[in-house]
Order: C-alpha cells, then sequence, then structure tokens
C-alpha cells in the first residue's frame, strides 16, 4: 500500500528513541497536530546526519508553526541511539527517531527500496486530522531541502492559495 495525497496517512505505531530513552510513537499519539513524518536511509551513513542536524537546527521554528517533526529509518532503536552516541552532531536531537524495523511503515508510505531494505529520503506532512497534505521523495543520494518543508508547511497551514515562492508573512492570492 502506498499513500497519495489527500488520503488519510496510514497509521503508525513503533518504537523511537527520545533522547537516550526508547519510547512508543503512533500517529494517533500526534491527532490534533501538525506532523512532519521524515524516512532517512540508514544510520551510520553521510547524508543523513547532514539532514538530520538540519531539521534539529529549525526544530523551534517548526515548533513555533505547531509541528511535531518524527525522523527515522528501518534501522533499530538501538542502532539510533549508537549512532547518536557516536556522532557529535546528533547528540542533542529534539526530536524522536522511529525505528521502522519491521519496514511497515516505509511500505505504507510508499519509500521502501526492497532490494536494500531502506526507505528513500521520503518527507510527509500530515494536518491535524491525519490528512496527508504533501509528500517528497528524494533518492538515497540527495539530501533534502528542510527550509523547503517548513515553507510548505506553513502554507498549507494558511488553508489559502499560496503562489510561486510564497513564504511565510508574504500575501496569498485573493481570487
Amino acid at each position: 500500500m502506498s499513500i497519495m495525497v489527500g488520503q488519510k496517512a496510514p497509521d503508525f505505531k513503533t518504537t523511537a528513541l527520545v533522547g537516550r530513552e526508547f519510547q512508543e510513537v503512533s500517529l494517533e499519539g500526534y491527532k490534533g497536530k501538525w506532523v512532519v513524518l521524515f524516512f532517512y536511509p540508514m544510520d551510520f551513513t553521510f547524508v543523513c546526519p547532514t539532514e538530520l542536524v538540519e531539521f534539529n537546527n529549525k526544530f523551534d521554528d517548526f515548533e513555533d508553526s505547531d509541528a511535531v517533526l518524527l525522523g527515522g529509518s528501518t534501522d533499530t532503536e538501538y542502532s539510533h541511539l549508537g549512532w547518536v552516541q557516536s556522532h557529535a552532531d546528533l547528540g542533542d536531537l529534539q526530536y524522536p527517531l522511529f525505528a521502522d524495523k519491521t519496514k511497515r511503515m516505509a511500505m505504507d508510505f510508499g519509500v521502501l527500496v526492497p532490494e536494500e531494505g531502506v526507505a528513500l529520503r521520503g518527507t510527509f506532512i500530515i494536518d491535524p486530522d491525519g490528512i496527508l497534505r504533501w509528500a517528497s521523495v528524494n533518492d538515497l543520494n540527495v539530501g533534502r531541502n528542510v527550509d523547503e518543508v517548513l515553507r510548505v508547511l506553513n502554507a498549507l497551514q494558511t488553508d489559502e492559495l499560496c503562489p510561486c515562492n510564497w513564504n511565510k508573512g508574504d500575501a496569498t492570492l485573493d481570487v
């Protein structure tokens, strides 16, 4: 199963690394909130930490936009813990890293690369009603633009028509 914009996002329940502890996270647990869910291919790689660090750098901006960040991969929560403990830039992540060990989430969101057992760099914005409002998928070797994710989130939250290159604070279109 794969999800399309405008459809109900697949629910999930999995273990996540939150700080240095393991906790259960689920889409249901964030009901009523905007959720930015992003997959990265795997721990202990090269492009992935640049993305995790940039999402962390923009954490306050997402929080100011009333959005929850959830990042993760098909690695285990133990792999996540080992990675953040061994990588100085990842030591203070302010958002959970989910562990999609069964690869079910990656399959449901349409980002699993079956031959490799890893997820593409998929980014999904889910509204407070659990509806997928935006999806973007990058190949394994190309990092995403976190500012663009934030820009699209802010545009979606206006619930108005936002022209090309719209940014928070810009006028929306009157029709």
